[in-house]
């Protein structure tokens, strides 16, 4: 029994073409900086303190293991936004599920006056 072979032809070499990347002379200029006529120092305030101002509504908190504080808002500010997380998430899903249980109840009942609409139509026509 002889097996079938199959004969390829030389594989032949492509070469590809080379193109140069482009390049951009980018202009350039030195600033000129012209001070204004009537510049004065400005006077430093006698007590300077490196502390940032508190804004209020807002107390600091330490994080445990560093020497930063990070700035939360006060107790009042919080509980108004977590009751307003909780009150809208609640009403969607309360509408979610409503939304479902109306449809469910609601499908047949539109089917039926679907069939008997287009039961009518038929006998007119």
């Amino acid at each position: 029994m002889e097996i079938p072979t199959i004969v390829l032809p030389p594989v032949e070499k492509i070469e590809t073409i080379s193109i140069p990347l482009p390049t951009a002379d980018v202009p350039s200029y030195i600033p000129m900086v012209v001070p204004p006529s009537d510049l004065q120092a400005e006077e430093e305030p006698e007590e300077t303190t490196s502390e940032e101002p508190e804004s209020p509504g807002m107390r600091k908190v330490d994080i445990p293991f560093t020497d930063q504080q990070m700035p939360v808002p006060e107790t009042e500010i919080l509980v108004t936004a977590t009751t307003t997380a909780v009150v809208s998430v609640a009403a969607t899903l309360t509408a979610t599920a409503a939304f479902k249980y109306v449809v469910t109840a609601m499908k047949p009942i539109l089917k039926t006056g679907w069939k008997k609409i287009s039961q009518s139509k038929k006998k007119v026509s």
